[in-house]
């Protein structure tokens, strides 16, 4: 057998990510994984977690059922394993390599008390991307007024204008990293986001070149135009082959839910990247962290709610960060055509 050795710098970060966790001597700290994926990461944050003082193990399940489609999601290979799931409810954190998002088993572990930290992105992306106390600030700011808010309103140059009723759904802040029970995060990121109130999302939503269909990793290259009615998207027009592209995806699920509008948000990380899809040499093996987490972009998404605690528990699911857009809630101005108008959700230096 091999002897695995880990890198320094990853456990370093990795010890680095787990203060502000504040995990400490006494707690259990399990590492979730699917076959063997992320091998390295498993072994770097069990040492990283016992060099703090805690106990620790691995728990890693077959990757039976988990499809590399993208979009696809609360698709995992925990599902139907209770005695899995059980552990996991019996331990302080998890750190999540399987992909948990958009489960009720993560629902369940959550509610446990369990706090879970999802880490997908390559060691290059977390290191670039490392959270901070002032991300932290943001983020909860930013949750704090869409918790104040009953509307939502985007507008942008190239033609969008949606309202989306609030009050309904919480507000998730993701900023990197978990020190609440029962609470998750994911590693990197740097955004908040909420939920219309059932029915209420109207207006017309008008993707531009440079906004970003994260499922396919891709830039928009033509107009789409997004109608919008009662939450769903009623008709889309588009003459290139971006319109013909989320068309099929969408369809191809046989699922109607799938044209529903999802969560809604921006983003707020100065260190995630807008440019990373083009620049990138990796980027088979990254996530979507930069694209959500870009700062001063507006997270529209389509599909599933149940994060948020909805019952549309469709598979097909489109993240589509926006750039240029401004928006406000009820009378405040929040974005000014992808700047922050709000002056204590600026970035410093920004």
């Amino acid at each position: 057998m091999s002897r695995q050795i880990v890198d320094v710098d990853m456990l370093e970060l990795f010890k680095a990510e787990l203060t502000l966790c504040k995990v400490k001597k006494g707690e259990i700290v399990a590492v979730l994984s699917g076959g063997e994926d992320q091998q390295e990461y498993a072994q770097a944050f069990m040492l990283a977690a016992q060099s703090l003082g805690a106990t620790t193990f691995h728990l890693n399940v077959p990757k039976y059922g988990q499809g590399k489609v993208a979009g696809v999601q609360g698709r995992h290979a925990l599902a139907g394993n209770q005695p899995a799931i059980d552990t996991l409810k019996r331990v302080d954190m998890v750190i999540d390599l399987l992909g948990l998002l958009f489960s009720r088993e993560q629902l369940e572990i959550q509610e446990a008390g369990t706090r879970i930290l999802r880490v997908m992105e390559p060691f290059h992306i977390l290191k670039k991307m490392f959270p901070t106390e002032d991300l932290r600030r943001r983020t909860e700011l930013s949750r704090t007024l869409l918790q104040s808010a009953s509307k939502m309103r985007i507008t942008s140059p190239g033609g969008t204008d949606v309202i989306y009723g609030l009050k309904q759904y919480p507000v998730i802040s993701e900023y990197g990293y978990t020190d609440e029970p029962g609470r998750w995060d994911h590693f990197p990121s740097g955004f908040a986001f909420t939920q219309a109130t059932d029915g209420e999302v109207n207006g017309t939503v008008v993707l531009m070149p440079g906004d970003i269909l994260c499922a396919f990793k891709r830039y928009i290259q033509s107009p789409v135009t997004l109608t919008i009615k009662d939450g769903y998207i009623v008709d889309l027009k588009g003459e290139g082959t971006d319109a013909l592209l989320i068309k099929n995806y969408i369809d191809s699920f046989g699922d109607t839910r799938g044209w529903a509008i999802s969560h809604i948000g921006w983003g707020a990380n100065e260190r995630a990247t807008w440019h990373h899809i083009a620049a990138s040499q990796e980027l088979s093996s990254e996530h979507i962290m930069n694209a959500l987490s870009f700062y001063g972009n507006v997270l529209f998404s389509t599909g599933p709610n149940t994060e948020l605690g909805g019952t549309n528990d469709t598979p097909c699911h489109l993240d589509i960060p926006l750039r240029g857009c401004s928006l406000w809630l009820d009378d405040i101005h929040i974005l000014d055509k992808g700047n922050f108008a709000y002056p204590e959700l600026k970035a410093p230096g920004r």
